[in-house]
């Protein structure tokens, strides 16, 4: 499912969304939300009987479900409307999707902020992965032919990890796992690890960590070719640069207990807002 506002971003996210659907070999629904009762009534109108805003919104949806249909012909592709706001109608109608879609900028007043408020809102609350498409060229497809992951702590990635997996294995695409390390303020040593040396411990427990995280999957998809990234410095770093050179970045977020959505920490929020290519935010259980 993608979601439209008229807007280029939201552009780029229906090209995104119909090369995802045809890789994925699933049916697209294009949707729009807009809150056009609040201004004009909710008795449905027919022709010039209709208020502006109905049919601003109904060209918006037209226009989305026919640039669809001319990137993919053959695609399954519906369009609805809906009279809610953006953040609660992509929520609730991407329940049982493979993903929802969104472009990273609005047509609103904040519509230069690094991230839109609905994509934000989206990402932390819906039940499926959700894409939100960045980049300097966001519709491009395999441009690197490398997908990029971020592996955690524990199996708090096991979604993520096996996603980002199927994503590469369905565009014949390298996996970079990455996962990030430091030392401990008490151990910092006196000169960098170098070849020669005695292995660091901390090093060796973020490989170690790496080859638990990927070792199912790569059993499960041993078509796939996996590159490990052990990478001493934060996360939000080791993410940020590996996706300088990457078709897609998949990280996985963990939903509170007890509470409605998931929890979006800092380095969600910081690839969220500056990664270089696509986003996919991915629920872990």
């Amino acid at each position: 499912m993608v979601g439209v506002d008229g807007s280029e971003s939201s552009r780029h996210a229906v090209d995104w969304a119909v090369d995802e659907a045809v890789r994925q070999n699933v049916p697209l629904r294009v949707l729009h939300a807009y809150l056009w009762e609040r201004y004009e009534g909710s008795a449905p109108g027919l022709g010039a009987g209709r208020g502006p805003a109905r049919v601003r919104t109904e060209r918006v949806l037209a226009d989305a479900a026919e640039r669809a249909r001319r990137r993919a012909p053959g695609l399954e592709i519906t369009a609805d409307v809906l009279a809610q706001d953006p953040e609660t109608a992509l929520t609730e109608a991407g329940r049982g999707a493979f993903a929802v879609v969104t472009g990273h900028r609005g047509r609103g007043d904040l519509a230069g902020m690094l991230l839109g408020s609905v994509s934000l809102t989206v990402a932390a609350r819906a039940e499926c992965p959700v894409v939100v498409v960045r980049g300097a060229r966001p519709d491009s497809t395999d441009t690197f032919r490398r997908v990029v992951v971020g592996v955690g702590d524990d199996d708090s990635n096991e979604a993520a990890v096996e996603f980002a997996f199927r994503e590469a294995e369905l565009r014949d695409s390298t996996l970079h796992a990455v996962r990030a390390w430091r030392y401990p303020a008490f151990d910092l040593p006196d000169m960098p690890v170098t070849q020669g040396r005695v292995p660091d411990p901390h090093l060796h427990a973020a490989e170690q960590r790496l080859d638990e995280a990927l070792r199912v999957p790569s059993d499960k998809h041993p078509g796939v070719s996996v590159r490990r990234d052990p990478f001493e410095g934060s996360a939000r770093e080791a993410l940020l640069g590996a996706a300088a050179d990457a078709d897609v970045l998949v990280v996985g977020a963990r939903r509170r207990n007890g509470l409605f959505g998931m929890h979006l920490g800092p380095v969600n929020h910081a690839v969220l807002h500056h990664a270089p290519c696509p986003v996919i935010i991915v629920p872990e259980p």
